[in-house]
C-alpha cells in the first residue's frame, strides 16, 4: 500500500510515541507489578485496588491531568512540553503503566504460588527464586505488554488534548482519522483504520510467536 510521504510521516510518528510510551511503561510498570506480586506489606491493597482502578481510567481525564500539569502556568510549564510529542509520550505512558502492572502483578501471583515452595525446596537464593518466578510468569506478562500496546496506539482523546493535531509536528494515525472522517475523507481514514489495524495484527503476531516458541522449549 503506497502513502504520500505526510501519511508515512504520520503513522512514523505514532509508531515512535507509542513505541517510546510502552518501552518507559515496561519499564516502570513491570518491576512495579512483578513487586507487587512477590510481597506482602502493610497498604498493599490500597495500592492494588489503584492499580487496579488506574486500568480503567478514561484517556480524556488522562489528558486533562496531563494538558494542566505541562500548561504555561502548570508545575511544569517552564519545560515547553505541550503540543510535543513528548507530550504525548507522557499521556501514553500514563495510561499504559497501570495496565503493565496490574497484568504483571496477576501474573506474577499466578505463578507465585505454584513456584515458591519448590524452589525454596531446591534451596534457591531469593534473588534466584524472585527470577525463576518472574520467568516463568513472561507469557502473562507480554500479554500485558500487547494490551497495553493496543490502548496506546489506539489512544485518540489524551494526544489529541496535549499534542494538538498539529500538521507535520503532533499529528498521530487516530487523530487524522478523526480530522478525516470531519472532513468527508471516508477512504484515508478507512486507509490509516487498516494500517491501525495491521500493526496491531504484526505486533501481537510477533508476541504469540515468542509465547509459542517458549512453549516449545518448556515441551522438549
Amino acid at each position: 500500500m503506497l502513502f504520500p510521504p505526510d501519511v508515512w510521516e504520520i503513522i512514523w510518528l505514532s509508531l515512535k510515541v507509542t513505541t517510546t510510551a510502552i518501552a518507559i511503561g515496561m519499564l516502570i510498570g513491570i518491576p512495579f507489578g512483578a513487586f507487587l506480586g512477590l510481597y506482602s506489606f502493610p497498604g498493599k491493597r490500597l495500592i492494588v485496588v489503584l492499580v487496579y482502578t488506574c486500568m480503567g481510567l478514561p484517556p480524556v481525564l488522562v489528558g486533562v491531568i496531563v494538558y494542566l500539569l505541562l500548561s504555561r502556568y502548570g508545575p511544569l510549564g517552564s519545560l515547553s512540553l505541550l503540543f510535543t510529542p513528548q507530550a504525548m509520550v507522557i499521556a501514553q505512558v500514563a495510561l499504559v503503566t497501570p495496565i503493565l502492572a496490574g497484568l504483571t502483578m496477576s501474573a506474577v501471583q499466578e505463578k507465585e504460588r505454584a513456584y515458591r515452595e519448590t524452589a525454596k525446596s531446591l534451596g534457591a537464593s531469593p534473588i534466584q527464586l524472585i527470577a525463576t518466578i518472574v520467568r516463568e510468569a513472561r507469557t502473562g506478562i507480554w500479554s500485558g505488554a500487547a494490551a497495553a500496546y493496543g490502548r496506546a496506539i489506539s489512544e485518540v482523546g489524551a494526544v489529541m488534548l496535549v499534542g494538538g493535531n498539529i500538521e507535520h509536528h503532533t499529528r498521530v494515525m487516530t487523530t487524522a482519522i478523526i480530522l478525516e472522517t470531519r472532513m468527508g475523507n471516508f477512504p484515508a481514514a478507512l486507509q490509516l483504520g487498516l494500517v491501525l489495524l495491521a500493526v496491531s495484527f504484526l505486533f501481537n503476531s510477533f508476541l504469540m510467536a515468542g509465547a509459542l516458541n517458549q512453549w516449545k522449549a518448556k515441551r522438549r
